[in-house]
């Protein structure tokens, strides 16, 4: 029972970090950009291609799973995002998916349908015990370092002038101008980082989600079912939200393995009707 939880806990973490760019863009700047997973698939296969094609270790790859669709999401940002901030959130739906699309059919015809497989370092292969409990090496690995991707993310937001800045963008564009505070680079940065922190998260699900060109479409439910259930007003609604998905994801396959995802839709429709905001909601 206590490994299960181990490894909910650790998927669930993993699925915060997938989607905790969309909560940002989603929540704070109110935009919703369902070509997500696009920029979590194209960080998985950075890391993929370093390491089958060049040898580069695993952890030597994930700066390049971060920085690589970081860049693509700041150009992206500024050349197509940034045009339809202030269009109906239909346009920005119909926009992002038609991205989706034509994400998968470039990566299938540039790398091929097969899933992407990749040789973990020896020192996060099997498991170990901790206080009599067997642990996955990887699953632990996961917990740490997104651990510290929590805590960081919510100190930058809460505690930095940029998160300051970036609150009072979204609040209020033309009063932040007015304050002298960049909007544009605000926002191309916000989007530029959540971007890169999908990559990473991609790179980093290799071992557990696996990695092909249709993986944006697969995951893309979960990642807007974390966002929904966490609520749109900060990270810790959808961090608490990733764990509960995790967790129980994790325990309906190994108890109840022929109902399958089921469980995970009947859990956000139950919270979702006894709280519609979210789990945490902005307070009026």
């Amino acid at each position: 029972m206590l490994t299960i939880l181990i490894d909910g806990i650790a998927y669930g973490m993993l699925l915060f970090v997938l989607a905790s760019g969309l909560a940002v863009t989603l929540g704070l700047m109110n935009f919703i950009n369902l070509a997500h997973g696009a920029f979590a698939m194209a960080g998985g296969y950075v890391t993929a291609l370093l390491m089958n094609r060049w040898g580069v270790p695993f952890l030597a790859t994930l700066p390049f799973a971060f920085l690589v669709p970081a860049l693509a999401g700041a150009f992206a940002e500024r050349t197509l995002y940034a045009r339809l901030y202030r269009r109906s959130h239909l346009d920005q739906v119909l926009f992002s998916i038609g991205l989706v699309f034509m994400a998968v059919t470039a990566t299938d015809y540039l790398f091929g349908s097969q899933q992407q497989l990749v040789q973990l370092p020896g020192w996060l292969q099997g498991r170990f015990d901790l206080f009599g409990i067997p642990v996955g090496r990887y699953r632990a690995f996961l917990i740490v370092v997104c651990s510290v991707l929590v805590i960081g993310l919510q100190l930058i937001l809460n505690r930095t002038r940029f998160g300051s800045q970036l609150r009072a963008a979204v609040d209020d564009q033309r009063v932040a101008r007015g304050l002298g505070i960049g909007v544009a680079g605000i926002f191309a940065t916000t989007f530029a980082v959540g971007s890169g922190l999908a990559g990473l998260g991609g790179a980093l699900g290799i071992e557990i989600l696996g990695m092909e060109p249709t993986f944006p479409l697969k995951f893309m439910v979960y990642f807007l079912i974390v966002v929904t259930i966490g609520g749109t007003t900060g990270l810790i609604g959808p961090f608490i939200a990733a764990l509960i998905i995790g967790v129980g994801d994790v325990a309906g396959k190994y108890y109840v393995p022929e109902v399958g995802a089921f469980l995970i839709y009947l859990l956000m429709i139950v919270i979702l009707i006894l709280r519609p905001q979210g789990l945490i909601a902005r307070a009026r």
